[in-house]
């Protein structure tokens, strides 16, 4: 096994939803151990109650020593950003990136590790030219889609954007272990 990927899901979505879903399969095919999160009973608290919570779940999900990456759509975004605050994680992959929730005090923030971040230009809940600047800021890579909020239109292209991201992360690791071999 490669590690291990956490994926988190949008509030109004679930375990099962499309791009959790595909992305989980992406990450299998891989190689690496996928585990959805369901945070559908916590996310029934309303959007700012369920932001530690969620955070916690993910943390609990950690096995130490353990490569893992944290992947998250809207909401699951949000908190993976945070949850990397505070936890050890080699990579993020997040999609329809929220910087803020209202009613919860903190913005996003995420620990620097190579990050991806997908989003629409068109999403219609967090604006695309906050989320660039993000980017920016991070030196991310950011993937820029003709799409709402939710992208239903680009999961494959998603998906494929993850499966690179997933390559780059092991180059990162072969190279690092090629580099302490030759010290």
């Amino acid at each position: 096994m490669k590690g291990h990927v956490i994926l988190s899901h949008g509030s109004d979505s679930g375990p099962d939803g499309t791009k959790v879903k595909a992305l989980a399969a992406v990450a299998t095919s891989c190689g690496w151990r996928a585990s959805r999160v369901d945070c559908r009973d916590l996310d029934a608290r309303g959007m700012a109650a369920c932001i530690d919570p969620r955070i916690a779940l993910l943390k609990h999900k950690l096995r130490p020593g353990e490569r893992t990456l944290l992947v998250g759509s809207s909401m699951g975004a949000f908190t993976s950003g945070l949850a990397s605050l505070e936890m050890e994680v080699s990579g993020l992959f997040l999609i329809a990136l929220p910087l803020e929730i209202p009613g919860y005090a903190q913005p996003l923030d995420a620990r620097q590790v190579p990050t991806t971040i997908v989003h629409g230009w068109n999403d219609e809940i967090c604006p695309a030219s906050a989320v660039v600047t993000f980017a920016q800021q991070r030196c991310a890579t950011l993937l820029m889609l003709p799409d709402t909020h939710r992208l239903a239109d680009h999961v494959e292209v998603i998906a494929e954007q993850f499966r690179l991201f997933l390559a780059a992360i092991e180059a990162e690791s072969d190279l690092a272990t090629l580099a302490d071999a030759s010290e």
